[in-house]
């Protein structure tokens, strides 16, 4: 698969030096947070580029860190700062070495599921149900066609146990507070045979690493909670 972006949001504007601005390069199961964020910061947003990669590579890790390289081969080089809106989201410390050849940030953790509830809450979460599987906001609205189609449950249900047969509980890491949304995760638990709990998050790490991309007059933005 291609580095091709599936979402572009430009912010480009004549009056800002492209020089100075710095480059968000996310997953695209990011791309309404980041924007909900930049909305929340306008006076940031004319100095943001962001781009989103495939959100498909959720369940095809090996791509991400390959696809990230290319992408900053080609535009790193374009900007005065680049930040990766990824965890290490299942590269096992590739995206890493990505990262450090183009002087790139990350966010910290092992995936949007533990910067999204924080570390320490995770930690927590886990440990108090080993088999747990996390759904966010993105993944809640697209989950037919990232875990029922993009695992081939549509047409083989027979594998649903090979796939979701260690996990006992669902939980929903809620970024928004959407009945809708909210009922969602819960037939999706349903449809895995889970039990089910809803976890406030906001958008935790998330914001607070974006928003220290500014200058130290920057720093004064709204983060999202």
């Amino acid at each position: 698969m291609s580095a091709a972006l599936v979402k572009t949001v430009l912010t480009d504007k004549a009056v800002v030096d492209e020089n100075n601005k710095r480059l968000v390069l996310g997953c695209g199961a990011l791309v309404y947070d980041l924007l909900r964020l930049l909305k929340q910061n306008p006076s940031f947003s004319d100095r943001v580029n962001i781009q989103c990669l495939p959100a498909s590579w959720h369940n095809s890790p090996q791509l991400i860190a390959p696809g990230v390289e290319k992408y900053l081969s080609e535009n790193a080089h374009l900007y005065k700062e680049v930040y990766i809106a990824y965890a290490d989201c299942g590269t096992g410390g590739a995206l890493d070495k990505v990262l450090n050849k183009y002087k790139a940030k990350r966010i910290e953790g092992a995936h949007c599921y533990e910067f999204f509830a924080g570390t320490d809450a995770f930690e927590k979460l886990s440990e108090e149900e080993i088999g747990t599987f996390y759904l966010t906001d993105y993944l809640v609205k697209n989950f037919n066609r990232i875990m029922i189609k993009g695992l081939g449950l549509d047409k083989h249900p027979e594998l649903l146990s090979d796939y979701f047969g260690s996990y006992t509980r669902l939980v929903y890491l809620a970024q928004t507070d959407d009945p809708e949304i909210e009922r969602k995760a819960q037939e999706a638990a349903q449809r895995l045979g889970l039990t089910f709990k809803v976890v406030k998050t906001g958008y935790g790490e998330l914001g607070s690493n974006i928003v220290r991309l500014g200058t130290p007059s920057e720093q004064q933005l709204t983060e999202i909670s």
